[in-house]
């Protein structure tokens, strides 16, 4: 057992999970992953039009920034081109407004493993 800044003992394998759910590793949480993939094939979306949506979804509802280092990663991985992200970006900004697109960019570019720009908070 460790003990954290609150005084509460926090034992070393929920620690090591809460920091792998920090750093954007959801697949510490084995029931939702199962659920994620379940609910993937129920949609009869292949993988990476199922995660380019997910992306959407996170745009339409200005998600928190750690959302996007999850499902940005797993369209890369199901084969998603990060020009087929700014084309999510595109395709919603009408309905979702240019403010939220605004605000998804430097989360999709942290995501993507790029510099922000100069005068970006991030």
């Amino acid at each position: 057992m460790s003990v954290s800044g609150s005084g509460r003992a926090v034992d070393r394998a929920t620690s090591e999970k809460l920091a792998a759910l920090a750093m954007g590793d959801a697949g510490v949480l084995g029931e939702a992953a199962d659920l994620r993939e379940q609910l993937r094939a129920d949609s009869s979306l292949d993988p990476k039009s199922f995660a380019l949506v997910k992306i959407a979804a996170l745009v339409a509802m200005d998600a928190a920034p750690a959302s996007y280092l999850f499902q940005v990663q797993a369209a890369l991985d199901a084969g998603a081109e990060p020009r087929e992200i700014l084309g999510v970006l595109t395709a919603v900004a009408p309905q979702t407004g240019m403010a939220r697109v605004v605000s998804a960019a430097p989360e999709i570019m942290v995501a993507l493993g790029l510099e922000l720009p100069a005068g970006t908070d991030g």
